[in-house]
């Protein structure tokens, strides 16, 4: 199977190629722009959306993938107009799933950018759990990943990740999942939960 994956940061396809499932092949396109123009925004446009959507069209032609996967969660808002999985709803799912009715959910964020369609995600897979979701804005992530000081970036988030009184913590971005092995304590992430989901698909 090949899946063919857009992303905004560049250091992200290694972490897509670390979780890729045996059976799966994955093609990577980079769109860096995008994020630039989300965070200096405050978030994604109905302009930057369509154009988004429309690299993701274009990707799928281009590869001859079997399926298309956003991998960027700032401009989520474009998978559903191209027929792409979005690399959060698959987490999102598990994780509601894991905190199960009543359950509470800290759902770990490092762009403020990526606030609005976050939240959207995760409320509605929560409510249909009956769980509680909380937004975590990790303070510093962001100017550490700007300046690519990876490490101190992960540390940030297992740092915040560990503070969570929450049963059940959802790293949101997938640039956060290198943060995992760096936590003391079980948390969920997006690469490995949205390439099961397209291969199941």
């Amino acid at each position: 199977m090949k899946i063919a994956c857009l992303h905004t940061m560049e250091s992200n396809a290694a972490l897509f190629d670390a979780a890729c499932p045996e059976g799966a092949t994955l093609v990577h396109a980079v769109r860096e722009d995008f994020i630039a123009r989300a965070v200096a925004a405050g978030g994604a446009s109905e302009a930057l959306l369509e154009e988004a959507a429309e690299a993701l069209r274009a990707l799928m032609r281009e590869s001859g993938a079997d399926a298309l996967l956003l991998t960027c969660t700032s401009i989520g808002g474009a998978a559903a107009r191209a027929g792409a999985i979005r690399v959060d709803e698959a987490l999102a799912a598990a994780a509601a799933e894991a905190a199960g009715p009543g359950g509470l959910i800290d759902v770990l964020i490092s762009l403020p950018s990526t606030e609005a369609p976050t939240r959207e995600m995760f409320e509605r897979h929560a409510k249909a759990a009956g769980a509680r979701i909380r937004i975590v804005l990790v303070e510093g992530a962001l100017a550490a990943f700007q300046a690519k000081d990876f490490g101190r970036y992960a540390d940030l988030v297992a740092a915040a990740a560990d503070r969570s009184d929450a049963p059940v913590v959802a790293l949101a971005q997938a640039s956060m999942a290198p943060a995992a092995a760096r936590a003391k304590r079980a948390v969920m992430t997006s690469p490995a939960a949205a390439l099961a989901a397209v291969s199941r698909r």
